[in-house]
């Protein structure tokens, strides 16, 4: 990979990961995705970065999936079954990462894109959005069940099924409608700074309850309603944080989140 078709920068606290291949519509290589999922992986918990905002190079793209060039190569059995456990580790890694990730979707947002976008915490996105997977009508390939199951409790079993049967692609209206975005911005530029404005919100909040928040719907997802969550449960309330949010909301003043 090029250093520069995957641009990482902190800014204030926040971490910008910038999928820079705009002349391919960010289409991700095998090694920007090793990228990503090492980003998220090491992200630190020292409040040097409190959160992270994925977006594309430009305004015609999020990222368009997969370079196709790159399954050239495939030849056995083998080669299918490491492509799809390489995403699901990177889509797993995105997914764990412990501080909040927001996806900024501008216009086409499909495949490996779509993969990634799901995988994030929050979504917004312009009014020009193209989310999906029209694997039927492209490359005839299929999802794991682990993106099946990510995409279906988004936006349900029985729409995952007839958009990937169908290849057609969501537009920001019915993507809002059924939950799978929060927010449609007229234009890239508001893209951008509301998705400054989202960090800068996420920013303030208690880290520790964000983190097991989403390590609770990880589990939740993964495992069902019994899964274990009492390491969740005593990491937050035997915190350093809940003692200084019950002082700080009993004297009515503003908690000083230190993230341990």
């Amino acid at each position: 990979m090029s250093d520069s078709e995957l641009l990482y920068e902190i800014k204030d606290g926040v971490g910008w990961v910038t999928l820079n291949r705009p002349q391919a519509r960010n289409a991700l290589t095998f090694a920007m995705y090793e990228g990503l999922a090492e980003i998220c992986s090491t992200v630190p918990t020292d409040g040097s970065v409190k959160c992270l905002v994925v977006i594309g190079a430009g305004e015609k793209a999020f990222a368009a999936g997969t370079d196709m060039t790159q399954f050239r190569g495939f030849s056995t059995e083998q080669d299918a079954l490491d492509y799809e456990h390489k995403m699901d580790v990177v889509l797993g890694a995105i997914e764990a990462c412990r501080v909040p990730t927001i996806a900024a979707i501008s216009q086409a947002c499909t495949g490996g894109g779509a993969g990634i976008a799901a995988a994030c915490d929050i979504r917004i996105a312009t009014a020009d959005l193209k989310f999906g997977f029209p694997i039927a009508r492209t490359l005839g390939n299929c999802l794991s069940i682990a993106n099946l199951s990510r995409l279906s409790q988004l936006m349900g079993f029985g729409r995952v099924k007839e958009i990937i049967f169908t290849a057609r692609l969501v537009g920001a209206e019915e993507a809002k409608a059924a939950g799978l975005i929060s927010e449609i911005v007229d234009d890239h530029s508001a893209l951008v700074a509301r998705a400054g404005e989202l960090a800068e919100t996420l920013k303030g909040h208690a880290p520790i309850t964000l983190r097991t928040t989403k390590e609770g719907l990880r589990r939740l997802r993964v495992e069902g309603a019994k899964a274990d969550d009492r390491d969740l449960v005593v990491a937050a309330y035997m915190s350093e944080d809940f003692k200084e949010g019950l002082e700080a909301f009993l004297g009515k003043r503003k908690p000083e989140w230190k993230g341990r």
